[in-house]
């Protein structure tokens, strides 16, 4: 190929002209109409032209020329019929050379620029001829009544970019407030690709919309359904992100609506142990409606009887059915300061199956005689018929401790089973509870809880007693279900014997492995128990509810899962719940940093916990919340150096939180 050459290539979905500069047998470079210098493989020329162009004339002359060429070319292939050159050369079905196509549209004295106009003619309408290297193949009827329709979508889909990029840019900018009706396919699109990113089916489009809007951030598009009124600014997107339904289904509410509220006592005293006349209490927060485990005591001599009475939920739900489907999809009730997303419906998980007082329920009872030691002399797992009388709060528990003799008994043997358990290996993990409360206008509480008060501290060793008596229940009658186990620690950073600081607990917990799930039982290092369940909250976890299902198999009560059924279940609940502990965790954050927002300036006392390349990364004692804090000033801190910080950005809905030292 010659200096001076006319050639044509296409680039970004355009024909351009240029000429040769500089030329070898696989490359040239080119300056083309545009006055822009170009490197092209010569297999990639659309067009290699036998017309030159003098050299010798100047870069101005030269450019004035190639765009003259430009034109020219374009008028040309304005005057070819496609459609009607498809016509003539369908019937024949075989590849046509440019040289003949040029000869049907331009029969007299064809050249150079009509080589080129037919190649753009079929460039710019591709419906009827593939083309491949100066050849043309006319389609099919039925492959060109295909083109057509892609064609057209494609015209639908660039005025859908040309019209929401417009769109997209008056909302932002303020000009337009309404949501039109016909706008409905627009914001489902944005909304997409605001929430999918690159996963969504609408990916390319809304980038496009975006992208015509002169936006530099998808993220503004939240902004955009705020203005609209589309989203509030501060709705939750992660339900939609992780597709978490909010709502129950009508055939979930109509079965649930079908159960009835009353038992039948004598049918169910048949099969169940009747405990109706034990001092049943609940102890849970305040404002709690599902109900799920209780706790008694009864002295016998020197010793107690202590019961653990959870709702058998298996009761009222039986495997497989509308209900079940619907909460085994979910796995697991979803607890945010601002909502909460129950597992059951409503009916059941505060009605029916919560026991509340007064209410006579069916039950799984662990029942165990202790001594306020905590030592375990005998123990027995139940179907039971109970009925509770007290409905007690944390703060209730915490006044009662020195006053009521159940409650300091019950206390007493909490502390002594925790010993014991630490004594076997486990790691007590003390720190404090961020709790996180937003009322409807949006005024937001924060607070510390005390786990260690009497009432969360007691609570919380009932239940772990009564989980590993389940498992080990479970295990003696060789019955499979879902066991915990948790290997040895990556490392132990402190003595149990004395009360560690707030640095060396927080980091304690990155040093836990992660807890095994399988249908057999293993020793739970974690907890210093040889083996582990949960089924103390089967109206809030489907893990609980699948482990109950398995006790009351033991009494005949229904058929028991396999292990082929258990382990399957553990995989397909893997990511709902993985899912539903990522909404939790970054709404609870949502909410703090919303708080912090109104605290621009706070001085606050963090703990250094590591230091990172450039960063170090902090704790926030107050807020128990980590940010980073930069490193590029004189000093030199090490772990568990207490600095005292400034808040000096907050954005929550971008997760941002900045803070310096001083």
């Amino acid at each position: 190929m010659e200096k001076g050459t006319i050639v044509e290539y296409i680039d970004q979905q355009k024909i351009f002209c240029a000429v040769v500069m500089e030329a070898n047998d696989e490359r040239v470079r080119l300056l083309n109409e545009n006055n822009r210098e170009v490197n092209q493989k010569t297999s990639r020329l659309s067009h290699s032209s036998r017309m030159r162009l003098k050299m010798n004339g100047g870069r101005d002359k030269l450019i004035a020329s190639i765009k003259e060429t430009a034109v020219r070319r374009k008028l040309l292939s304005e005057h070819i019929d496609i459609r009607e050159l498809w016509e003539v050369l369908s019937p024949m079905s075989e590849w046509v050379d440019l040289s003949t196509m040029t000869q049907l549209c331009f029969p007299n004295n064809a050249n150079g620029d009509h080589e080129a106009a037919v190649i753009r003619a079929c460039f710019n309408n591709r419906i009827y001829f593939k083309y491949n290297q100066d050849s043309f193949f006319p389609y099919s009827e039925q492959e060109v009544e295909k083109n057509i329709l892609r064609e057209k979508e494609k015209e639908l889909r660039n005025q859908m970019i040309e019209d929401g990029g417009d769109w997209l840019k008056k909302v932002l900018d303020g000009s337009e407030t309404e949501l039109a009706e016909d706008k409905t396919s627009l914001i489902e699109i944005l909304k997409s690709y605001y929430l999918l990113g690159k996963e969504s089916p609408h990916s390319a489009v809304g980038r496009a919309i975006v992208s015509k809007a002169g936006v530099a951030s998808a993220e503004k598009i939240f902004d955009a359904m705020v203005n609209v009124g589309v989203w509030k600014s501060t709705h939750n997107i992660d339900l939609k992100r992780f597709e978490i339904p909010e709502t129950f289904s009508d055939a979930v509410l109509q079965r649930a609506d079908a159960i009835p509220e009353g038992v039948d006592f004598k049918v169910l005293a048949a099969k169940r142990k009747n405990l109706t006349s034990l001092p049943l209490m609940t102890i849970d927060g305040q404002g709690t409606l599902d109900l799920d485990d209780a706790i008694s005591i009864e002295a016998e001599g020197a010793y107690y009887r202590v019961g653990v009475h959870i709702a058998d939920v298996g009761e009222y739900v039986a495997k497989g059915d509308v209900i079940d489907r619907e909460v085994f999809s979910r796995g697991t009730s979803i607890y945010m300061p601002d909502m909460k997303i129950p597992m059951m419906p409503p009916r059941l998980s505060e009605n029916i199956c919560s026991l509340k007082a007064g209410e006579v329920r069916p039950a799984i009872s662990i029942l165990f005689k202790v001594s306020r030691y905590a030592e375990l002399f005998e123990f027995e797992v139940v179907p039971s018929i109970i009925r509770v009388g007290q409905q007690l709060t944390y703060n209730d528990v915490d006044l009662m401790v020195d006053t009521d003799e159940s409650i300091w008994t019950l206390n007493e043997i909490a502390c002594n089973f925790r010993r014991k358990r630490l004594s076997n290996g486990g790691v007590q993990i003390s720190i404090p509870e961020t709790s996180i409360r937003v009322f409807d206008n949006n005024d937001i509480s924060v607070r510390k809880l005390d786990r260690e008060s009497p009432g969360r501290m007691f609570v919380s060793e009932m239940m772990i007693m009564a989980n590993w008596l389940m498992a080990r229940f479970l295990a003696d009658n060789n019955m499979p279900a879902i066991f915990r186990g948790q290997p040895e620690p990556k490392a132990r950073l402190y003595s149990q014997k004395k009360e560690a600081t707030l640095f060396q607990n927080w980091m304690q917990r990155r040093m836990l492995n992660r807890v095994i799930i399988s249908p057999n039982p293993e020793s739970h290092s974690g907890l210093g128990l040889d083996k582990y369940v949960t089924a103390t909250s089967p109206i809030r976890k489907y893990f609980d509810l699948v482990t109950q299902r398995q006790i009351r198999a033991c009494f005949d009560m229904e058929q028991p899962y396999s292990v082929v059924e258990i382990e399957k279940m553990l995989q397909l609940l893997k990511q709902p719940l993985m899912n539903a502990g990522k909404v939790q965790m970054r709404r609870n954050r949502y909410w703090l940093l919303k708080f912090l927002e109104k605290h621009i300036g706070a001085k606050e006392e963090a703990i250094v916990l590591d230091k990172r390349r450039d960063k170090y990364m902090i704790l926030l004692t107050t807020y128990l919340i980590e940010c980073k804090l930069g490193s590029s000033g004189p000093w030199n801190l090490k772990p568990q150096d207490l600095v005292r910080v400034t808040i000096s950005h907050v954005d929550a809905r971008r997760d941002v939180l900045t803070v310096d030292l001083g």
